[in-house]
């Protein structure tokens, strides 16, 4: 009933997460950074963290039979809340077409590097 997804962040092992849980039809996606890691790699721009934020958020849904429509629940976080407008057509673009209950949080990250984490919980039809 219950499957994790691993990413192969060094942060699954040292924290002791799963980058996404599968439960039933429920997919819960642990707050993701936009950290590239094929490129190990994370860019200084808040626009293009939070591309690629979603491009492994779309990862680990896909690893649960699951895609971004189905997501019917979104966190961002931010250290800098003035950065948030800057996201606003991107984040439309991945979530407009299915329109998840969202908050934002403006909260320290992990990693100063880091501007901005999202979290989501998708349902699978």
């Amino acid at each position: 009933m219950r499957r994790e997804i691993l990413q192969g962040s060094v942060f699954e092992e040292q924290i002791g997460y799963a980058r996404a849980v599968v439960h039933g039809n429920m997919v819960f996606v642990s707050g993701t950074t936009g950290y590239d890691y094929a490129a190990q790699t994370i860019s200084d721009d808040v626009v293009e963290q939070t591309k690629q934020c979603l491009k492994n958020i779309e990862w680990a849904l896909n690893e649960a039979d699951a895609a971004m429509h189905q997501v019917v629940r979104v966190h961002y976080i931010l250290p800098d809340a003035d950065d948030f407008p800057k996201c606003h057509s991107t984040l439309r673009d991945a979530f407009g077409g299915s329109k998840p209950a969202a908050t934002m949080f403006s909260a320290g990250l992990a990693d100063p590097k880091m501007k901005i984490e999202i979290e989501v919980t998708a349902i699978k039809d």
